[in-house]
């Protein structure tokens, strides 16, 4: 647990220093974001936040390089895990700065994003197995590993660039997503007598101390935007420490039943549920329209939170709500024996959760309709017309 949470640390200090230099090179570079229709902030804001956060991931990178058991773990089975997410991670940030800053077009962007998932091929991140019912593990050769793997990276790439609409709300998701797969793959590793050091767990713990370290900037009102620099970067981290969780642990040396053996494949869909369900009703609904599936709008989750009369941060911490009850819900499900305990616990968090949030829109509505008639009554009776 020492060394990951040297590198947790490492990564967040390094990514919170940097942000004020990137933040000042961001306005230097011309990169800013300029309020439109569909935004939510009103001044121009710097962008490039990845810059910082790439940054963290690098340095915890060199820091973990430098422990000699996290070493062994970086190249091992023939995965320099190292290298394809340096490599990825920089292609990935030069096309986000370049969107950044000229906005370059979706469909170059799609291109960087499969060239990216290519690296990870080609260093060895992929799906490798996918869990059968039956507890076994069905060997994909490359003819379906590759695909799959270019899917879901480029799936949730776009799902955390999607959702990255309000201030602090992507870091803020992602963030818990990696820390549920770390809690995952180390508390599962730890209670059946397995080794706690992986390269999965050491890149979600990676990505939680990037997430972490930019938050506080970039939280309402943010200061700096992490841009497509950042969101890509962090949707590419998250593919990364689940392709390789998927098929980690037997279903045999599982003490929990076969349940355990799936949460790889079931955790990021769920953790990032509110991304990935953004991401289809704004492809249904563009589609629809007879739009492309990239056009922009101002309908996404996060903005029909606004209009139910939440505040900025209020609707952030509402979608922080929903993926950390989701991802604790299935870590604990795949941690412990009593399922029915840990599924009722949820629901009744779910529930309250659900009641709270229709509930102070409702109150703020009442609380401004007394305002403007208290406003109202204190201005004199307008004088009828007299006939002419």
């Amino acid at each position: 647990m020492r060394e990951y949470l040297l590198t947790i640390l490492v990564a967040a200090l390094v990514a919170y220093l940097l942000t004020p230099s990137v933040r000042r090179f961001a306005v230097w570079f011309g990169a800013q974001a300029v309020p439109r229709d569909r935004d939510v902030h009103v001044i121009p804001t710097p962008r490039l936040g990845g810059l910082a956060m790439f940054g963290g991931m690098v340095a915890a990178l060199v820091v973990a390089t430098g422990l000699p058991e996290m070493r062994k773990v970086l190249g091992d089975g023939g995965i320099s895990v190292s290298k394809a997410l340096l490599l990825s991670g920089g292609l990935i940030v030069l096309i986000g700065i370049a969107d950044d800053r000229w906005e370059v077009d979706a469909l170059t962007k799609f291109a960087g994003q499969v060239a990216a998932a290519g690296i990870f091929i080609m260093q060895g991140i992929q799906v490798y197995v996918i869990p059968l019912p039956t507890g076994d593990s069905l060997s994909l050769p490359p003819a379906y590993g590759v695909p799959l793997t270019v899917l879901l990276v480029v799936a949730t790439i776009n799902a955390v660039n999607f959702i990255d609409g309000l201030d602090g709300l992507a870091a803020g998701v992602v963030g818990i997503a990696a820390l549920a797969l770390f809690s995952y793959a180390y508390l599962l590793s730890k209670a059946h007598g397995l080794t706690t050091l992986s390269a999965a767990t050491l890149t979600a713990a990676v990505l939680f101390g990037m997430c972490a370290g930019f938050l506080p900037h970039n939280f309402s009102p943010a200061k700096i935007f992490m841009g497509d620099t950042g969101s890509m970067l962090i949707g590419l981290l998250l593919s990364a420490s689940t392709i390789m969780l998927t098929g980690q642990f037997d279903a045999a040396v599982l003490a929990n039943g076969l349940f355990p053996f799936f949460v790889p494949v079931l955790l990021i869909p769920a953790v990032a549920a509110v991304p990935f369900m953004d991401m289809l009703l704004a492809v249904w609904r563009r589609t629809n329209q007879g739009r492309s599936p990239f056009a922009p709008d101002k309908q996404h989750l996060h903005h029909r939170l606004l209009e139910l009369g939440h505040s900025t941060r209020r609707a952030v911490l509402i979608m922080y709500f929903w993926v950390g009850l989701l991802a604790s819900g299935l870590v604990g499900l795949a941690l412990f024996d009593a399922a029915w305990v840990t599924l009722g616990v949820t629901l009744l968090v779910a529930v309250a959760g659900v009641l709270l949030m229709l509930r102070i829109p409702g109150r703020r509505r009442s609380a401004r309709a007394k305002a403007a008639g208290a406003d109202a009554g204190d201005q004199p009776a307008e004088r009828p017309s007299m006939p002419v």
